[in-house]
């Protein structure tokens, strides 16, 4: 009996995890592009010159940093608001956040037009993209994890995160064909722009896509049970109070992966354009190991 039901439910499942996907490319598409501009475009065009071009690159890390601190804030905030209104308004939340933070990056004046005001605005739309991508991960991976069945858990949770690496993939692939069809003056000028406004595009049929699934009945059953023991406290402080050591390991699986990877799909990019290979060439290469990292 137990089978029949999660045979029935497949295609609904299939329509979940390809909602959530949808997401995760979005935000990851975003989330590398503004890692590839940073590292290509950012220091050259929002910093002022100091003669030396690694200032500007430092300068744009330093915004790239900002998302990393507004990402644990997302995934607290969010996290705990889904617990309680549910998963799916909030993931469509995130995705239009992060997508309108892309969106205006691709619209924002260089140094040369307003001076400091440009890595200011950089640095205000890189947190709010960072925040909203912090609430968009963890609550893709519950809404699989919540419609699955038991015994195959980990496996259809699996799916967002391969989205991590189609986004980055789909973000490699527009990054090439500019800097493939477009001279160097040209991509470094205004070229460059197009991959973030295409984000507009592609956040709405993410959107619509997560307009087919509902949260599940999981959720539904523990948002009831949690309100009827309200009297006990729930969320993030008793998350912490009694469960801090499963808190803290998987915070600190996440640090070696994230180092890891983020010298890859960023620094090297960093390295190879310094010691002067060609930027078609090092897309090429990132195009590969994306294809990879899929599988």
């Amino acid at each position: 009996m137990m089978q029949h039901e999660e045979t029935a439910d497949l295609p609904y499942l299939r329509k979940v995890v390809g909602a959530s996907m949808a997401g995760t490319v979005v935000e990851w598409y975003e989330f590398f592009l503004y890692g590839t501009a940073a590292t290509l475009i950012f220091g050259k065009l929002f910093f002022p010159a100091t003669g030396n071009d690694l200032d500007g690159v430092i300068a744009a890390f330093a915004t790239y940093a900002v998302g990393f601190i507004a990402r644990p804030l997302g995934g607290i905030v969010f996290g705990h608001i889904g617990d309680r209104v549910g998963r799916k308004s909030l993931l469509q939340f995130s995705l239009m956040l992060i997508g309108c933070s892309t969106f205006l990056m691709g619209c924002l004046p260089t140094f040369g037009s307003i001076g400091y005001w440009a890595p200011v605005l950089l640095v205000v739309l890189r947190f709010v993209q960072g925040f909203a991508l912090g609430g968009e991960w963890g609550g893709a991976v519950l809404l699989v994890a919540e419609h699955s069945p038991n015994h195959s858990r980990a496996f259809w949770g699996s799916f967002p995160q391969a989205g991590v690496p189609l986004g980055n993939l789909l973000a490699t692939i527009v990054l090439l064909i500019l800097s493939a069809t477009l001279s160097d003056a040209q991509f470094l000028s205004w070229g460059w722009r197009f991959g973030f406004w295409l984000s507009a595009v592609i956040v709405g049929i993410g959107y619509y896509i997560r307009t087919q699934v509902a949260d599940s009945p999981i959720f539904e059953a523990a948002k009831a049970e949690a309100e009827e023991r309200a009297h006990q406290g729930y969320g993030l402080v008793e998350v912490f109070r009694r469960y801090p050591r499963g808190v803290f390991t998987a915070m600190g699986l996440r640090v070696g992966e994230n180092i890891l990877y983020y010298m890859v799909v960023t620094f090297s990019i960093t390295y190879l354009a310094h010691i002067g290979v060609d930027t078609t060439k090092i897309l090429t290469l990132l195009f590969c190991a994306h294809i990879l990292h899929v599988v």
